[in-house]
């Protein structure tokens, strides 16, 4: 069974945030670091890891990532990286 990754990226140069969610963590990092040549990404790195959550389903990692990019899930990401910073 494959293991899906919600992750949460923070830009400290542009003070920003993004949220997605994959099944390979590492190569999708290193897509929005150096590889991907377009996207809301590119303009914005570099980009760190600050908050990552694992998934059996599909379904409930999508669900996680619309979550994240609501409001509260914002709010969330606010708080998470002020006590992690």
């Amino acid at each position: 069974m494959e293991e899906l990754v919600v992750y949460i990226l923070y830009s400290e140069k542009f003070d920003k945030n993004y949220t997605g969610f994959t099944s390979n963590l590492i190569e999708r990092f290193k897509s929005h670091n150096e590889l991907g040549i377009k996207g809301y990404t590119l303009k914005f790195r570099p980009w760190k890891v600050i908050h990552v959550e694992f998934f059996d389903l599909k379904s409930e990692a999508m669900k996680r990532e619309k979550f994240l990019k609501t409001g509260s899930g914002r709010k969330f990401i606010k708080i998470l990286f002020k006590n992690n910073s």
